[in-house]
């Protein structure tokens, strides 16, 4: 069901395993701006963070340079979905453990924003830290766990102090 006044926040971090101009992620590099073309066309796409390159590889998240960030807006978790397991999105999930770590950690979530925010990292690192925290609440959930919009609010209790990611 979608809820006009909300949107869908969704922040994915990955921990690279070789240097982005590397021949080990040369793939990966020459996929970013043909997926993100897809995501910018895709029925319910409504924003994603970006620097001057067109992607987010240089933006730092939580102080790792390792660290890449997605952090997009959509419609709902069905426009999501939808554009996540088709074409060239879904050959490059297929491909992931080429290029990324595995952590421990979660490494994706969700939440509801009003329509027409657009979250900046510092509040996507706070989401995320939250869900590794809390586990999904209506503040910080996953695709699985889902929370409808407008149940954002936070749980008691505050989030640790560094709380990064590790290997």
């Amino acid at each position: 069901m979608t809820d006009a006044a909300h949107e869908l926040a969704q922040v994915n971090i990955a921990r690279l395993k070789a240097p982005l101009d590397s021949p080990r992620l040369k793939d990966f590099v020459d996929a970013l701006d043909p997926v993100n073309a897809a995501a910018d066309a895709a029925e319910g796409f409504v924003w994603r963070l970006q620097d001057d390159s067109g992607n987010a590889t240089d933006v730092p998240f939580f102080g790792d340079d390792w660290l890449i960030v997605n952090l997009t807006v959509w419609r709902d978790a069905d426009a999501l979905t939808a554009f996540m397991y088709q074409g060239r999105h879904r050959e490059m999930l297929a491909r992931r453990r080429e290029w990324f770590e595995r952590l421990a950690e979660a490494v994706t979530t969700l939440w509801w924003v009003p329509a027409g925010h657009r979250p900046t990292v510092a509040e996507a690192e706070s989401r995320l830290l939250h869900l590794r925290t809390h586990g999904p609440t209506p503040y910080a959930f996953t695709l699985r766990t889902s929370f409808p919009a407008g149940a954002s609010t936070p749980v008691a209790g505050d989030v640790p102090e560094g709380l990064g990611c590790s290997a």
